[in-house]
């Protein structure tokens, strides 16, 4: 193989798919990026077994080839360089590359001996735009389980319905919920579960997307291809039956406060720092008065170390009412949120808190309290 092409775009190729390359493998070649010329593009591609991403850079096509290097050295060695053409040849098992007065001679292993990316062609396609499916992911998967428990919980719930998409994870402690419109509808209603770890892949990568993204599931609901301007990401689905979701979500309450997301957050993120050494609880008092604004304060107390008191202005409904939650929880929700003002419900103590956009919105999100002495 021979072929020249930018610093630049190298660099950035391998940014897209060095991330998902690891060392805690029992296959050492999902640790290396398999370079190969395509027509007139390189191709540069990894993968973890889970989940395979492809990326095509511009290039000049001198002879074809294909070889596997190790991912983080070659990154680093060509983020090292300037920012001029990189010429790179490949011959008996040996990548050499050379740009300005810097060269380098890395060992790889044969092309044939790398995981082949999955290829699907066939199956339930549709398109969705770049930025309502970046919001979504960023409101959804943060939810999602982090242990293995319950394998089902480790991923995002995806149901495709005419030209509605429902994105939800939960970790049995907290849910989150958001619809949004597709561009193009599905020609039949399928629901699968995709790794959180996949979606804040795509999350990562859509930053810089501006067209349409294409979805395809393949017809054995195993795998989903996510098509992007230059790039391809595979992942493999979680096989399982995610809960239902819609018996977690309270349909009434006694108390509904509108609240300031950005006066609310900076309160939370302060008691946070006393709920540290107090198992993380933060004490929320919604209180009504006919003189003064209606108000929530925000609390947290530690023994032994100390506590911290912060009010916030709020519009409020129904009853005075009491309530704790864990402190990342609330501050995992409310770091996602792009509304100005969102709406929070709330029946008793003992029972979820519900918080929503203000009017109709597209998200929903419920955190399971914690019980606490008054």
């Amino acid at each position: 193989m021979q072929i020249s092409c930018l610093q630049e775009n190298l660099s950035r190729g391998l940014g897209v798919v060095g991330r998902i390359t690891t060392s805690r493998t029992t296959l050492p070649i999902t640790t290396h990026v398999l370079i190969s010329s395509d027509q007139s593009r390189l191709k540069l591609a990894a993968t973890n077994l889970e989940i395979a991403i492809s990326c095509w850079i511009g290039a000049q096509i001198e002879q074809e080839g294909a070889i596997a290097v190790p991912a983080g050295l070659l990154t680093d060695f060509v983020n090292s360089l300037p920012g001029e053409r990189i010429d790179i040849s490949v011959a008996s098992g040996t990548m050499e590359l050379k740009c300005a007065r810097s060269e380098a001679r890395i060992s790889g292993q044969k092309a044939d001996e790398f995981p082949p990316i999955p290829e699907i062609g066939e199956g339930i396609t549709t398109r969705v735009d770049a930025r309502p499916l970046r919001t979504a992911i960023t409101q959804v998967v943060f939810a999602a389980a982090t242990d293995d428990s319950r394998p089902v919980l480790t991923g995002g719930y995806a149901q495709f319905s005419g030209d509605k998409l429902t994105l939800a994870a939960a970790d049995g402690f907290r849910l989150a919920v958001h619809n949004l419109t597709l561009a193009a509808p599905v020609a039949e209603e399928v629901s699968i579960i995709i790794p959180a770890r996949s979606l804040r892949e795509l999350d990562r990568l859509l930053k810089d997307q501006e067209d349409p993204v294409e979805l395809t599931i393949d017809p054995q609901r195993k795998q989903i291809l996510f098509r992007l301007k230059n790039v391809e990401i595979v992942s493999q689905l979680i096989q399982g039956t995610f809960p239902n979701y819609n018996q977690l979500i309270p349909q009434s309450y006694t108390t509904r406060a509108v609240v300031n997301v950005e006066e609310f957050l900076r309160a939370t993120r302060s008691a946070s720092i006393f709920a540290r050494d107090g198992s993380g609880i933060v004490r929320l008092f919604m209180t009504r008065s006919a003189v003064e604004p209606s108000r929530i304060t925000i609390s947290a107390r530690a023994e032994e170390v100390g506590d911290n008191l912060g009010e916030i202005e709020a519009v409020i409904e129904g009853d005075e009412a009491k309530i704790a939650f864990n402190s990342k929880y609330l501050m995992d929700v409310f770091s996602v949120m792009e509304d100005e003002q969102v709406v929070l419900e709330i029946t008793n103590p003992s029972s979820p808190g519900v918080f929503r956009p203000m009017g109709d919105g597209d998200w929903i999100q419920v955190i399971m309290p914690m019980f606490v002495q008054w």
